[in-house]
């Protein structure tokens, strides 16, 4: 099954999270097919935090890619956003 989720890179206690597309069995930082976005949760105020390409996370939904929890989360998030 392919799913949407979260792999973490950066430092240690600095998080950052790529959000991508993979095949459920691969590890969580191993391979995968697209990157659709990023998550930093210790990003500065004049920093983006998190952003996704809702064009490519539409897609990927519409061929059946699943999202994990946490990936469904921050994309509710996004949702809830107020457009600029």
């Amino acid at each position: 099954m392919v799913v949407i989720r979260l792999a973490r890179s950066g430092a240690k206690k600095r998080p950052f999270y790529n959000m991508v597309v993979t095949d459920s069995r691969n590890r969580r930082d191993g391979r995968f097919v697209e990157r659709i976005g990023f998550y930093n949760p210790v990003a500065a105020e004049n920093e983006k935090g998190l952003v996704v390409d809702a064009e490519r996370l539409a897609y990927w939904q519409g061929v059946g890619a699943q999202l994990s929890p946490t990936a469904a989360r921050l994309v509710k998030q996004i949702a809830a956003k107020p457009a600029v």
